[in-house]
């Protein structure tokens, strides 16, 4: 390679919840602590969405903070806590630098990034929580005492196209305007062609049509252990992806051999 040329850049996008991890984040942990089962808190959760023709994602991010009162501190480490607390499919924990170091010896700069609708500070509490060139995803205001009191960022399966655009122009602030300008193609920082998309379903399908129909790659995940392969079928049908496979990142298996 020559000297000085710089070296191009993949960017491997993400969703949290059932690609990285098999549950809901905050099924692992916090919803049990607020004293509530699981069924029962995202069924008032939606029906809360549904009587007020709310977002969803707001509607939930409103019950965390509502049912923590008197139960739970709702600060930014105890969220984080929570976070460290969730599982993992096999092989996460080690992926993402074995993958960069692949990348190094081919002469590649891999990126992973985040696209989730999930919490953004349990993310970061992850086991995996620092391995992110960005996480985009909802998260909370906190006071000067670190307490949640408000919405920050919700991020729902139709605004997660943006985020494409901003890796794409290398534009990873959330407030930076630029990210609706005109950039030409010697420009791009990743384009299309470079990103790689791994969701689990329907939430993931705007982001796997946009990477698709551009010349990426979306790759569909299913749990191995409960095998159902429903979600993924549909989405070859629909060709919103181009391939599926267990969620299982160790070595020499089907993800690890798509992607490498």
């Amino acid at each position: 390679m020559n000297k000085g040329r710089e070296q191009p850049v993949v960017a491997i996008c993400y969703d949290f919840d059932k690609t990285l991890s098999p549950d809901d984040m905050q099924a692992q942990g916090f919803i049990q602590s607020v004293g509530y089962d699981i069924k029962s808190f995202w069924n008032e959760s939606n029906n809360l969405a549904k009587q007020a023709e709310m977002d969803q994602n707001l509607a939930w991010m409103y019950e965390m903070k509502k049912k923590s009162v008197g139960k739970t501190l709702f600060t930014r480490q105890a969220l984080m806590k929570y976070g460290s607390q969730v599982k993992l499919f096999p092989g996460v924990e080690a992926w993402f630098d074995r993958i960069q170091d692949y990348g190094d010896k081919v002469g590649v700069n891999v990126e992973h990034y985040i696209i989730s609708s999930g919490l953004k500070e349990m993310i970061e509490g992850s086991k995996v929580g620092g391995k992110f060139k960005k996480i985009f995803a909802s998260s909370f205001l906190f006071d000067q005492n670190d307490v949640a009191i408000w919405p920050a960022q919700a991020v729902n399966y139709t605004n997660k196209t943006q985020f494409l655009f901003r890796i794409e122009k290398g534009l990873l602030d959330m407030n930076d305007q630029r990210v609706n300008d005109h950039f030409s193609p010697a420009q791009l920082k990743v384009p299309f062609r470079n990103m790689i998309y791994i969701g689990d379903s329907d939430t993931d399908v705007p982001c796997m049509k946009l990477v698709n129909s551009r010349g990426g790659y979306s790759i569909g995940v299913y749990d191995a252990k409960s095998n159902d392969k429903s979600k993924v079928y549909k989405m070859m049908r629909d060709e919103r992806i181009k391939y599926f496979a267990p969620a299982d990142y160790t070595p020499n298996q089907t993800l690890d051999c798509l992607v490498v």
